[in-house]
């Protein structure tokens, strides 16, 4: 059957289909995404937090395209920002903002902050639906530190910022298997795994 990835960001589809690799046969599971459907017009992201904004995108996904659904939101969120950038992650710097544009502004922003101050975590929500309804919603964090410049030339977002605890290499200079085995979207599969399972039974 198939699975939907309810994105177009082609680097988190490239993750998640990284990730589900080793469980796609299991529920024989063919991962397509939203490029798959060049009609199909996504929710704006009006949601008050990741899990609002993660289940009207899979709800609406399934529903419009009648049929199962996974859905993604993620964030940067630094307590000594009052979470920001946070739900506003993708946009911090503007609607048509760029990962290094939204890079640039965390940085001025946090100018003058040290040490625990530079603590911050990726928080990841996933949920699962049918056009039926939401199906399971989990979510999962990845706590670090926030350095002072970019360093490192793979992943994406705020990945060339964020070190993880107990590593010395921010998340882009790290080789894409280690950090899709360590990182906030990969904590949430592996939460979602025996939802996805039950799919072969569908």
């Amino acid at each position: 059957m198939e699975l939907i990835l309810a994105t177009q960001n082609v680097h988190k589809i490239r993750e998640l289909r990284d990730m589900l690799k080793s469980y796609k046969e299991v529920a024989h599971l063919d991962i397509i995404s939203l490029l798959n459907f060049p009609d199909y017009a996504a929710l704006p992201e009006e949601g008050s937090s990741f899990k609002e904004n993660v289940e009207r995108k899979a709800l609406h996904a399934a529903k419009k395209l009648g049929k199962w659904v996974l859905a993604d939101d993620s964030g940067l969120v630094i307590p000594a920002l009052k979470g920001a950038p946070g739900i506003y992650s993708a946009r911090y710097s503007g609607l048509e903002a760029t990962d290094g544009e939204n890079r640039q502004k965390l940085l001025a922003e946090m100018q003058g902050l040290e040490d625990i101050e530079r603590t911050g975590y990726f928080e990841c929500w996933l949920s699962l639906a049918s056009a039926e309804g939401i199906k399971k919603s989990v979510h999962a964090t990845c706590e670090g530190l926030i350095i002072n410049q970019e360093r490192g030339r793979h992943g994406f977002g705020y990945d060339a910022l964020f070190i993880k605890h107990d590593y010395d290499k921010t998340f882009a200079e790290l080789d894409e298997q280690t950090k899709n085995r360590i990182s906030h979207r990969r904590k949430a599969i592996e939460k979602l795994i025996p939802s996805l399972e039950m799919l072969k039974d569908c």
